[in-house]
């Protein structure tokens, strides 16, 4: 599974971005995408998740009411939009892959264990 990421860019506080992760044509086994970020310094952490067949989605609390996820099947893409955005928020984004596992597999969406495939990150910087 390739992915890739785009989207990034520069943006005032309070503003919007929407990122992509578009994934190549053989995604059958391809069970969630989630988005993860990192900033300078710090640790990558698990931003949001949605799972590829019942549409499930999850959030950190840092974005949860800001930020949504959704999903383009035909496009094989997920989006990240992301809305009121914070100078804390600037970071390089990645998007990630989980392939799909037998029923009741225990996992956590938002940790980067739960991925088998990585894209290259995009970044976003949110300005004061």
């Amino acid at each position: 599974v390739q992915l890739q990421a785009y989207g990034g860019g520069l943006v005032q506080a309070g503003g919007s971005l929407r990122l992509s992760c578009a994934t190549s044509e053989f995604t059958v086994d391809v069970y969630a995408i989630g988005w993860f970020r990192q900033a300078p310094g710090k640790e990558r952490e698990g931003v949001s998740c949605i799972s590829r067949s019942d549409g499930r989605t999850y959030y950190a609390d840092s974005v949860k009411g800001r930020f949504a996820i959704f999903s383009n099947k035909m496009k094989n893409t997920v989006y990240l939009q992301m809305n009121s955005l914070k100078p804390e928020d600037t970071a390089v984004y990645y998007c990630a892959a989980r392939r799909d596992s037998p029923v009741g597999t225990l996992w956590y969406p938002l940790r980067q264990i739960s991925y088998d495939y990585w894209g290259q990150g995009t970044l976003v910087t949110v300005s004061s």
